[in-house]
């Protein structure tokens, strides 16, 4: 696979040309017989657009001579115009067909895009931040959309242009054609200058984008945070940042643009100087008449528009394709089982994966224990952060329930992300069922009906199955929000739902999918004190008949629980039961203490 890496931090990668050119040559199959078609009739329209020139040029010397009448001027005028309509029918057929056939393969790509985005390692996305993926989706497809209509087609019917005319001229008087061409280094030149420097700008202007979309998100994302803690001065800071390193490689962008453009009018000058001073001296001579010169002008003329279009289009293309790229980048990473296939074609085992008990222990072993879940030497860091988890051993016997707690930044998320799969562990092993489902605080409802809500984690499930579920979580009143019942729209296109109204439809949700091992990661943590209780139940009744792992925001929530894990500084410091580790004195006791009071506190108020 030919994809090179990020220029800048973490970001998702950026495919190769090699990466690229085949993604595209392989999204086009099905269409490549139509593109031949294009292709064909951009050829026909670029040859009858070069009438006019010779028409004009036979007409001067027919004025010169005295041979011309009303007659020759109005026969020539009427080819003149018949080759315009022509011409412009044969454009207007290239480029409705040519835009017809790019939306239909950039639609694809864009499909595969989002599709890979859903199936990438929660830890890839998170490295690189959502902002980056969105970027992706949004304002790289747009470049491409944008440039993809006009692209293809200018580059097939340019090309032609430039070779026909050449050939007229060289067929005219071949001294023309040799002024010309003495000048085309100049465009080459330039050619060369912007393909060593265009495309490192275009990239930097995308990843400038992918790091504002970033800010931007975050902020809005942690809108009540960012209230809360009084933060808006320092986002808003951040955020322009890095909207001023958008506005600096924009203009590094258009900086490009002008130096081409400079470049491309002083060769537009020397063509006309050339072939004028040619024109000029064969006329003089007697090797050309006035009406070849004319022709020869109004053909380099004719050429000077492409040549120009060309390089723009080129530059136009390399913005494109540096979105493009960037969008083929996400749809080649591979997978966990792809990159697993690889290595084990290459003859090399692969690593062990936390998602496959086979891969990370013995399911003979854990069967004989009865242990639903276990690590042994786990560890992890983020990238190339600090260490998160160190040495973790742990147990949970199947059926059984066991909290985890801690202070903030004792890496329990992190532990139930490695324990749920998301996360590969730099080092030991964790075994666990292989169906495993995972509700995180912030939870989601999608836009859509209830039913569409819920059958995303069983699609076969009945509607009966679907109001069992919601009776058993206590989101019974769900299905009064509106006379629709089951097909009441809700999230951003219907009825908004609260934060424990969406908590209850995702632990619905979870039930539904009936997983062997849950995993809670505070997931009724913010909904507020005055549904706890109602949640709390929801959870018992979810978590019941199954084994589970609740990461326990609420201690009143962890005390119900089979067992207590309690984590600090990526350790386990202590493991029992609630009255156990009250009687122990140790870190439990003192957060059971500091909650009981702050429970207290609130009661009074």
């Amino acid at each position: 696979m030919n994809v090179a890496s990020a220029a800048t931090g973490h970001t998702l990668p950026v495919a190769g040309g090699r990466a690229t050119a085949g993604e595209v040559w392989r999204l086009s199959r099905g269409h490549r017989l139509r593109l031949a078609a294009v292709g064909l009739a951009g050829i026909l329209s670029t040859a009858v657009d070069l009438i006019p020139p010779v028409a004009i040029g036979y007409l001067v010397d027919r004025v010169q001579t005295g041979t011309g009448d009303l007659g020759t001027v109005l026969t020539v005028t009427g080819v003149m115009a018949l080759s315009a309509v022509l011409g412009a029918a044969g454009t207007a057929v290239t480029i409705a067909h040519a835009t017809r056939i790019y939306h239909t393969v950039l639609a694809a790509l864009r499909e595969r895009l989002v599709s890979r985005a859903m199936l990438l390692p929660r830890h890839l996305v998170e490295r690189a931040g959502t902002g980056d993926l969105i970027s992706r989706s949004s304002d790289d497809v747009t470049a491409v959309a944008d440039a993809a209509p006009a692209v293809i087609p200018a580059l097939t019917v340019t090309a032609c242009t430039i070779v026909v005319s050449l050939a007229g001229l060289a067929a005219l008087e071949w001294p023309y054609a040799a002024a010309f061409a003495v000048v085309l280094p100049v465009y080459a030149l330039a050619m060369r200058w912007y393909l060593r420097i265009g495309p490192r700008v275009y990239r930097a202007e995308r990843a400038a984008m992918s790091a504002r979309a970033q800010q931007i998100l975050e902020s809005q994302r942690g809108h009540a945070t960012v209230l809360g803690f009084g933060l808006a001065e320092h986002r808003h800071r951040a955020v322009l940042t890095d909207s001023w390193g958008v506005a600096v490689q924009s203009i590094r962008a258009r900086t490009v643009q002008s130096m081409l453009n400079a470049r491309l009018n002083l060769g537009e000058c020397l063509s006309l100087a050339a072939v004028l001073v040619v024109g000029f001296v064969l006329v003089d001579h007697g090797l050309s008449t006035v009406g070849g010169a004319t022709t020869a002008m109004l053909l380099v003329l004719r050429l000077l528009g492409p040549v120009n279009q060309l390089l723009f289009v080129v530059d136009t293309l390399q913005s494109a394709l540096a979105s493009l790229s960037r969008m083929i980048g996400v749809v080649t990473i591979p997978t966990a089982e792809e990159a697993d296939a690889s290595m084990a074609q290459a003859g090399r085992a692969a690593p062990a994966d936390p998602a496959d008990p086979a891969g990370a222990a013995d399911p003979a072993d854990a069967a004989e224990t009865a242990t639903a879940v276990r690590l042994r030497g786990v560890a992890f860091r983020y990238a190339d952060g600090p260490s998160v988890l160190d040495g973790i051993d742990l147990d949970i016997p199947a059926g059984r329930h066991i909290a985890i707690v801690g202070p903030s930044g004792a890496g329990k998320t992190t532990l139930a992300s490695v324990i749920a799969g998301v996360h590969r562990p730099d080092g030991g092993t964790v075994t666990r069922p292989r169906r495993t489902a995972v509700i995180s605080q912030e939870v989601h409802v999608f836009a859509g009906t209830l039913r569409e809500n819920l059958t995303l984690a069983a699609p076969d499930a009945t509607d009966g199955d679907i109001r069992a579920a919601l009776e058993t979580t206590g989101a019974a009143d769900l299905l009064e929000l509106s006379a629709d019942a089951l097909d009441t729209v809700v999230g951003t296109r219907g009825h908004p739902l609260t934060e424990a109204e969406a908590q209850q439809l995702a632990l619905a949700r979870l039930l539904l999918a009936d997983p062997e091992l849950a995993i809670l990661d505070e997931a009724t943590a913010e909904a507020g004190s005055a549904h706890a209780e109602r949640l709390d139940r929801a959870s018992e009744a979810v978590l019941a008949g199954r084994s589970g792992i609740v990461i326990a925001h609420r201690l009143s929530q962890a005390a119900t629980c089979d067992r207590i894990v309690v984590m600090d500084a990526g350790r386990v410091i202590e493991t029992g039961t609630h009255d156990e580790l009250l009687t122990a004195g140790g870190t439990y006791a003192r957060l059971w203490a500091v909650w009981q009071a702050g429970q207290q506190i609130s009661a009074s108020r």
